[in-house]
């Protein structure tokens, strides 16, 4: 990815934000209204999906999106900077089992308290990171929450929960 794609992607993003402020539709078609605040919507979560090809060329566009999307739940800097770095670290893990030529995919559910990363790709031979690891450790004390499975189509998930009131945000 270039910086010049890279460059016209944040314009496009910042359009698209610039244009829900003023009150057209925000993220998962909600309307914002003027006053810049997300209309009220009863225990729903935003979802962002992003899909691209599962090359470690492409994670700075994850780590771009989960400091963006952290930001929306007012972590604080450090913990967006763990996030940051734990994206980097799960995809590490995932990568190496990737199918050559497949999609990484990484989809953020993001609550009124809590931020869900589900990180995936499809192997041939799909195992879970042991979580007797070092990797592991600092993946747990960066995100919170971590679990890893195998699902269906031998689709290998990195999960990772981080709570608002665990990352020491008011």
């Amino acid at each position: 990815m270039t910086d010049e794609s890279t460059a016209s992607a944040t314009r496009s993003a910042a359009s698209a934000d610039r244009g829900a402020r003023r009150g057209g539709p925000g993220p998962a078609g909600a309307v914002t209204p003027v006053t810049g605040r997300p209309a009220a919507r009863p225990d729903t979560h935003d979802q962002v999906t992003v899909r691209m090809p599962a090359e470690g060329a492409y994670l700075s566009v994850l780590r771009t999106a989960t400091a963006g999307l952290a930001a929306r739940l007012d972590f604080t800097l450090d913990v967006i900077e763990d996030l940051r770095i734990a994206v980097d670290e799960a995809c590490a893990m995932l990568l190496s089992q990737a199918i050559p030529g497949s999609s990484l995919e990484c989809s953020f559910a993001l609550g009124r308290q809590m931020m869900t990363i589900s990180v995936s790709v499809p192997c041939l031979s799909p195992q879970a990171p042991a979580s007797d690891t070092f990797a592991w450790t600092v993946l747990s004390a960066l995100a919170g929450n971590v679990e890893a499975h195998v699902g269906p189509g031998d689709r290998l998930t990195i999960v990772m929960r981080k709570s608002r009131e665990s990352s020491g945000s008011v």
